[in-house]
């Protein structure tokens, strides 16, 4: 028997990865625990950057038209979706970052960039690299869920498989659940599992911080009830 699998991220995000899940043989839940919705914000001169980082998808997608003056500029996004996002939203030089924000300005400073505008969430990480002036502004926020939906309540009564694809989905999706111990927990990095807490059945995390990983260690969780060979 296949795990019903909950996902968790928000939109367009929960329904992208839904269809990849569907296509593996799985019994996805969409269930996102974020309402995503773009903010008012001041673009600064663009001559003022030498490129523009990204570390979530949302920038790109909710940060409307104060993105077109930053066109021009290399873009360093983190993973291939926040990539996409961005060759969506217009960038033609898109560098894809590997693993994080902290690695993303590793190639950055390896690059030789000096000044970033990076537009981020309303709810983000500060990092403070030593050679690098970053200017963040927040063109996104997103608003958490009082409660899961009913159908995701429903599978969590029994077994079940949860994709966690952020550190603040991990603490949100555990303030929200009751029972953990029969709910396996795929997460898409050691960080993300570490704010998942203990308790639950399992908790693993992918090979890589990337949507495909998390879903290719899912499919292996789901078909084995949560315990992996």
């Amino acid at each position: 028997m296949t795990l019903p699998l909950l996902i968790l991220r928000p939109q367009p995000g929960a329904d992208e990865t839904a269809a990849r899940a569907r296509a593996l043989g799985l019994s996805p839940i969409v269930a996102p625990l974020f309402t995503v919705r773009g903010m008012a914000w001041a673009p600064p001169p663009a001559a003022e950057f030498d490129a523009i980082m990204l570390t979530s998808a949302n920038a790109a997608r909710r940060a409307g038209a104060g993105l077109a003056a930053f066109l021009g500029l290399p873009c360093y996004a983190v993973g291939d979706a926040t990539a996409a996002a961005a060759s969506d939203a217009g960038f033609t030089d898109v560098r894809v970052g590997p693993e994080d924000g902290v690695a993303l300005l590793m190639t950055m400073e390896a690059d030789g960039v000096v000044r970033a505008l990076h537009p981020c969430g309303a709810d983000h990480i500060t990092l403070e690299p030593a050679e690098m002036r970053i200017a963040r502004i927040p063109v996104y926020e997103a608003k958490a869920v009082e409660e899961l939906p009913a159908e995701a309540q429903g599978a969590l009564a029994g077994k079940a498989v949860a994709l966690l694809h952020s550190a603040r989905a991990a603490r949100l999706f555990g303030a929200l659940v009751s029972d953990r111990s029969g709910i396996t927990v795929a997460a898409i990095s050691p960080r993300t599992a570490r704010a998942a807490g203990s308790g639950w059945n399992e908790v693993a995390i992918a090979a890589e911080p990337r949507d495909h990983a998390l879903l290719e260690l899912a499919a292996k969780l789901c078909q084995t009830g949560g315990q992996e060979d």
